[in-house]
């Protein structure tokens, strides 16, 4: 179809639009991790995880009802439900517990598996048959995080390594199942419909998990409230899937790579916290690893 217009969108300046979307998108989420950690400090997690999933579930109902998005299918639900548990319900709940014992630093670098964990499931959701380069990657980038970990010690925080490799299955699991439904529902409104379908029982556990008072909570646990929920939980989301869909998924996807280099950023910036060259090696070593393992993926 020929363009009428004065600046017509050709595919280049499609692309481009896609990974300038999705580079924001990871911008967004680098800083989920930094401001869960300064929020923990004034509420407690639970409430934190009810509370960040109940904000955005109003934003989202309010976004579907001024764009009349279509209701899922009823076969859409249960993958709909997978998405809320991973992504709305487990990740950020998992989270919030792991970094009552860890640092943001050190819990990021947890997150360079996060990749991997989504193409494993979208693997075996897919039933797609990798080459034997991608198990020996994903291996490989498994041993070295889970090294990181003893190395620090067994009494450093054993449990808060445990949840945050908690928080990286489950989200995996959701990134996957989401992809997979955005094929037939659309992107934005996968997270859209999941915290919808969240609501009602995340706004009934906001009310009764309520602290007594609010008056020792400092503006900054504020601030990373609101971020939380708005930013990471929605708005984060519509630049992701957005970018993917103008770009393509292999290509701009691989932007999540940088996560972990723009959180330990930001951590170091915001909170002052101290990342250690054995943390950057880690890290560059995982996300390399991450690279071979989707290289090899299909």
């Amino acid at each position: 179809m020929e363009q009428t217009g004065p600046f017509p969108t050709t595919p280049l300046i499609r692309t481009s639009n896609g990974w300038l979307n999705g580079f924001i998108g990871v911008l967004i989420f680098s800083g989920s991790l930094p401001a869960t950690r300064l929020a923990v400090l004034d509420f407690s997690p639970l409430w934190l995880t009810v509370t960040r999933a109940t904000l955005a579930g109003l934003l989202a109902l309010c976004v579907l009802l001024m764009f009349r998005q279509r209701r899922p299918a009823r076969e859409q639900l249960i993958p709909l439900v997978v998405v809320a548990l991973g992504v709305v319900v487990g990740f950020p709940l998992l989270t919030a517990l792991a970094l009552q014992h860890v640092t943001s630093a050190h819990s990021i670098v947890f997150l360079g598996l996060l990749p991997m964990a989504t193409a494993v499931f979208g693997v075996l959701r897919g039933g797609e048959r990798p080459r034997p380069a991608f198990w020996l990657f994903s291996t490989l980038g498994s041993a070295l995080v889970v090294g990181f970990a003893l190395a620090q010690g067994v009494a450093a925080a054993p449990l808060g390594d445990l949840l945050m490799l908690g928080a990286v299955i489950v989200c995996g699991l959701g990134y996957a199942e989401g992809a997979r439904l955005s094929r037939s529902l659309g992107g934005w409104q996968v997270i859209s419909w999941a915290l919808v379908l969240s609501l009602p029982f995340m706004g009934i556990a906001t009310w009764l998990l309520m602290p007594a008072s609010f008056t020792q909570v400092h503006a900054a646990g504020w601030w990373s409230l609101g971020y939380v929920s708005v930013f990471s939980m929605f708005v984060g989301f519509v630049f992701w899937y957005r970018g993917l869909a103008q770009g393509g998924i292999a290509a701009v996807g691989q932007l999540q790579l940088l996560q972990p280099f723009f959180g330990l950023a930001l951590a170091a910036t915001l909170l002052g916290e101290q990342v250690s060259p054995g943390m950057l090696a880690v890290t560059v070593g995982v996300i390399g690893c991450v690279v071979g393992a989707r290289r090899f993926a299909r």
